[in-house]
């Protein structure tokens, strides 16, 4: 990267561009930054990858008895189970489970499934999961704090799981554990140095509130070598414990194409939240793709967050939730246009959002060990 190449944070309402100073420049803001770029030179170079990039397993955690889920306790595992098996047929799937001679059971054959029996506090791992980066082209781990989306909710069991993975040889390589609460729901990449996230999420006051929002975004600039971070400040579903993640909004399918969801009903509660969100996305150079907003779910007469942005992306399929929804078909078929050279494959998800979660909540990608790019 040239060193005359501005580093862009886009915050809407606001926009920010940080020039790269020039070597041994101190006083400048970016100067961390330089030193992470160094021009000419990949000696330094970070890159987070793009979850259609090749992957070793995805990692999933089975809901324990004594949980949230014990009131359809039967029914979320059955849908697990489900999960499970879809993607044990395209790539190895590591299971973390409180019984795990009782779940080989429950499983017709354990080709390309590990289980791991490990006590966790919930099963949304894609919060509390490590995040890889590339640095040199070698895949790196990142251990953030989890805290249960702003201290909502117990995560002491959650908040070591990825350290005891590694710690026990489930998984390998380097890991870094960061003072910095983030999950993986709330940030999605293109693979080309281009972020997603939200305002709501990432300012949330009991997230990082010892830091200004310059502060984070400068973190998170430099943590995973970007260029660009979109931060859209509208977007949000009934229903969601997160805080408006980004991955129940708005998703990269490719390098230069955000999905994102669309309330085409103005009488729905969504509607004009969603349309801001859609009118910020707008202001980007990414090509768009709206899907539609499902109609509306209930579960003890509360609505909860159906979205088919919670799609996960594994090695030759893409697994899209679904909700019973009139929608379904339509939206399965859109993603057989844009992933051609994937299976795309509907699992039925209703049972997922009762807990406020859905596929990918439910799931954490862990990637090749070498960057090949």
């Amino acid at each position: 990267m040239k060193q005359k190449n501005p580093l862009h944070v886009k915050l809407f309402g606001d926009y920010f561009t940080y020039i790269l100073p020039k070597k041994g420049d101190t006083s400048h803001f970016g100067y961390n930054l330089a030193q992470t770029y160094a021009t000419g030179s990949d000696t330094m170079k970070i890159r987070i990858p793009a979850e259609w990039e090749e992957q070793e397993a995805l990692v999933v955690v089975f809901p324990p008895k004594e949980s949230d889920w014990a009131h359809s306790i039967k029914e979320i595992h059955q849908t697990y189970l489900t999960f499970i098996a879809t993607i044990a047929r395209f790539q190895k799937c590591m299971v973390i489970c409180e019984d795990k001679t009782a779940l080989a059971t429950s499983l017709p054959n354990l080709q390309n499934i590990e289980l791991i029996q490990m006590p966790t506090n919930d099963t949304w791992i894609r919060d509390f999961g490590g995040i890889n980066i590339y640095k040199n082209h070698k895949r790196r781990t990142y251990d953030f704090v989890f805290n249960a989306w702003g201290n909502k909710f117990e995560a002491n069991l959650d908040n070591t799981i990825t350290k005891q993975l590694f710690e026990e040889g489930y998984l390998e390589g380097k890991l870094k554990s960061l003072d910095f609460v983030l999950e993986g729901g709330s940030i999605d990449s293109n693979g080309h140095d281009v972020m997603l996230s939200t305002a709501y999420c990432l300012f949330e006051e009991n997230r990082n509130a010892h830091l200004s929002k310059k502060k984070i975004k400068k973190t998170l600039m430099e943590l995973f070598g970007l260029k660009e971070l979109i931060i859209l400040e509208h977007g949000a579903l009934m229903g969601d414990d997160t805080d408006s993640h980004i991955d129940t909004l708005a998703r990269f399918i490719n390098k230069n194409t955000i999905a994102y969801v669309k309330c085409y009903d103005k009488k729905d509660e969504h509607y004009k939240e969603l349309r801001k969100m859609e009118k910020e996305l707008q202001k980007t150079d990414f090509h768009l793709l709206p899907l539609p907003l499902p109609s509306a779910k209930y579960f003890n007469d509360h609505r909860i967050p159906a979205t088919y942005m919670n799609f996960v992306l594994i090695n030759n399929a893409v697994l899209v939730p679904t909700y019973s929804d009139a929608c379904d078909a339509e939206v399965l078929a859109t993603f057989e246009r844009y992933f051609p050279d994937r299976e795309v494959v509907g699992i039925e998800s209703s049972v997922l959002i009762r807990e406020h979660g859905s596929l990918h909540c439910a799931s954490m990608n862990i990637y090749k060990e070498r960057d090949d790019a």
